[in-house]
């Protein structure tokens, strides 16, 4: 099945930030895709591409802090890249023939825990999270990047977090999707107790997929890697959002991607 794209902007509080529509010729479910802390929209593209070929609209953006904004790196806060994906959502439930009541987040390590939160705010009925991150609810307004030195996050993600403590968490308790966990065997940042934070809190889900790929680090920096995760990423959309509408689609070989943050870079 055929692709177009369309390079467009979303405009967000003061400033714009750059997105790709990547559409197929059926236009029904919608799915937004959103990247990782260091991360940008180009290393979901090519990804978007085989989960446009299933039928789907999918939008990719850059996270303010990120790509051409990088220089707010340092300042831009979770609220503002809250913002950012609110902005993005709205986006691709405007568009023409998408479905609003059918609309996959996928999102990575930061994006994960974004599009979390997203589902309390916004209509999401699928949602796939690779490697989610956590941090404590506090210092919501603090600049992002500072969090790692305000909080002990790798001691304390170290410890599974009861919903209650966490706004992430009460979003995943809250959530009667679709829902995959996704988690790196050996990642050195988001440690197995934090998807089990995750895992324990999805008590509302329509179903939860849980998957772990097999010697992978956070940042799937290996071929392999990212082969393994456009695999079954690929199986569970088409598994929900193919079958959903019943129909027969085959879909395509994963391409190579590019890794999906910088070696050394902190969620």
């Amino acid at each position: 099945m055929s692709t177009l794209e369309d390079s467009l902007e979303i405009a967000v509080d003061a400033g714009r930030i750059a997105a790709t529509l990547v559409t197929p010729g059926t236009l029904i479910p919608g799915v937004l895709f959103v990247h990782g802390w260091g991360g940008s929209q180009e290393q979901y593209q090519a990804r978007s591409r085989d989960v446009a070929s299933l039928g789907c609209v999918c939008l990719t953006f850059d996270l303010r802090g990120h790509a051409r904004t990088r220089q707010q790196f340092e300042t831009v806060t979770r609220e503002d890249n809250l913002r950012d994906v609110l902005a993005a959502y709205d986006t691709l439930v405007q568009r023409r023939h998408v479905d609003p009541s059918a609309i996959a987040v996928v999102g990575s390590s930061y994006g994960g825990y974004l599009g979390t939160i997203l589902s309390t705010l916004r209509p999401v009925r699928w949602l796939a999270l690779r490697a989610p991150a956590l941090y404590h609810d506090e210092g919501w307004d603090t600049p992002k990047l500072d969090l790692h030195k305000a909080y002990d996050l790798r001691t304390w993600r170290q410890t599974t977090v009861p919903p209650t403590d966490n706004r992430a968490l009460r979003a995943c308790q809250q959530f009667e999707g679709d829902m995959l966990l996704i988690e790196s065997e050996l990642d050195n940042i988001i440690p197995r107790a934090v998807l089990t934070s995750y895992r324990e809190a999805a008590t509302h889900t329509r179903s939860l997929t849980y998957r772990c790929l097999d010697g992978a680090d956070h940042g799937l920096t290996s071929e392999a890697d990212q082969r393994a995760y456009s695999t079954v990423l690929l199986a569970w959309l088409k598994e929900m959002i193919v079958g959903a509408r019943r129909g027969p689609v085959v879909p395509p070989l994963p391409e190579v991607h590019e890794p999906e943050s910088p070696t050394k870079s902190t969620a």
